[in-house]
């Protein structure tokens, strides 16, 4: 089970230094769509080269445009971008090209897809599916992505699946058993501790006392 560090509402040196506290915790990075929003590119850019080893996720959350704004984050050194399942297949359909094209990856955010629209998203065997509690529905309705809800139509085991919305220490347990994630994101059960680097180690354990054998 991969750590994927969610970096959102602060500036690029602040990231940096963050991610630096928790680095041998955490495995991909993911540059955040406010930072992408506030800072451009320069956020994807500076955190490769900053972490030239990880894994960098372009959280551009992508929704049309998306020739224009795969390349931009590949070429500013993301591994990974983000498009929304909710999208055209046609807008999918090109962020799978031009992944491809680079020698990246495609993660689909499931954020508000239905159940024929991810049934219609499973064509996409080599994208990471992202089962995803929004930031407003955690900060507006107190929910969380406890795994309760499942994400039944990913049952295959080839499929990977990465998970993300409040997750904390607790829930992580549970996520494993329903859903056995292949990447669990985690922002600020990290990034707002008293002590992110204390905070990272231990969800770093229980990812191996989960899958000691490795995903």
């Amino acid at each position: 089970m991969k750590i994927q560090l969610a970096l959102d509402r602060m500036g690029i040196a602040d990231a940096i230094q963050l991610t630096r506290e928790v680095e041998d915790s955490i495995d991909w990075i993911e540059v955040g769509t406010s930072l992408i929003k506030e800072f451009g590119v320069a956020s994807i850019q500076q955190l490769k080269q900053a972490f030239l080893k990880k894994i960098i996720v372009a959280d551009i959350k992508t929704i049309d445009n998306a020739r224009y704004e795969f390349e931009i984050c590949f070429k500013a050194g993301a591994d990974v971008a983000t498009v929304m399942g909710v999208s055209p297949i046609v807008t999918i359909d090109a962020c799978m090209e031009v992944a491809k094209r680079y020698d990246k990856k495609v993660m689909i955010d499931l954020l508000n897809t239905s159940a024929e629209q991810k049934q219609a998203l499973l064509k996409y065997k080599d994208a990471i599916f992202c089962d995803h509690v929004s930031k407003d529905e955690q900060e507006e309705k107190g929910r969380q992505n406890d795994g309760t809800k499942g994400c039944t139509l990913f049952d295959d085991p080839s499929i990977q699946l990465a998970v993300a919305g409040g997750i904390t220490l607790d829930s992580i347990d549970r996520l494993s058993k329903t859903l056995n994630p292949a990447v669990v994101i985690i922002g600020s059960a990290i990034t707002k501790a008293d002590n992110p680097a204390e905070a990272a180690a231990k969800f770093k354990q229980m990812s191996l006392q989960l899958h000691p054998g490795g995903l």
